[in-house]
């Protein structure tokens, strides 16, 4: 699945569990940490197995269950410590969102594997003739159903998203009016 993908299916699991949680959509701060978790994983491994070679593949650590979980839960202690807890929660599900999305297609493609889910126990095969190009993959996903798929769940998310108040622009906003000269200061 691709960023787009990542962030929409993570946002609508999000603003679930905060309407369940508390029947309210969620706070500013709470869905900028879900934003960044929902590409942790590929933003970890990617560059370590593609452009440092340190991992076997761009599916491995980052998108272990065996790592986030403890991570997830780690982050949710510390958290708490510091009456954060909820930025921990919306971390947890945008990570785990990723990881979980990525393993979606065994269901249906008997050449994928969800041994990313639990790797290092389950090994994962590595590039046979060196990383993929970002390129080639997009080329490669222009046919397939699933990664049209990403465009629906982009259009759920964007109205709920919208529904709930556009949470999360308000910091983004602020710190831009911050950062933007103003006329008198030339």
């Amino acid at each position: 699945m691709w960023p787009l993908g990542h962030v929409a299916i993570a946002y609508l699991c999000y603003t679930l569990s905060t309407r369940l949680r508390y029947d309210l959509p969620p706070g500013h701060l709470a869905v900028l940490a879900l934003v960044f978790a929902s590409q942790f994983p590929d933003l970890l491994d990617k560059p370590l197995a593609w452009y440092l070679g340190i991992l076997p593949t761009g599916r491995t650590l980052g998108h272990s269950l065996l790592f986030l979980v403890p991570l997830s839960i780690a982050g949710y202690l510390l958290a708490r410590r510091y009456a954060r807890g909820e930025y921990a929660i919306a971390f947890a599900i945008g990570a785990l969102s990723h990881t979980i999305v990525d393993a979606v297609p065994i269901l249906w493609d008997p050449d994928e594997t969800g041994a990313h889910l639990l790797w290092p126990i389950t090994p994962v095969d590595a590039y046979e003739s060196g990383a993929p190009s970002v390129l080639g993959l997009l080329v490669d996903s222009m046919s397939d159903p699933y990664f049209l798929s990403e465009f629906v769940f982009a259009a759920v998310a964007l109205a709920v998203w919208r529904d709930d108040g556009y949470p999360g622009l308000e910091p983004i906003r602020g710190l831009l009016e911050r950062v933007r000269p103003t006329p008198d200061s030339s």
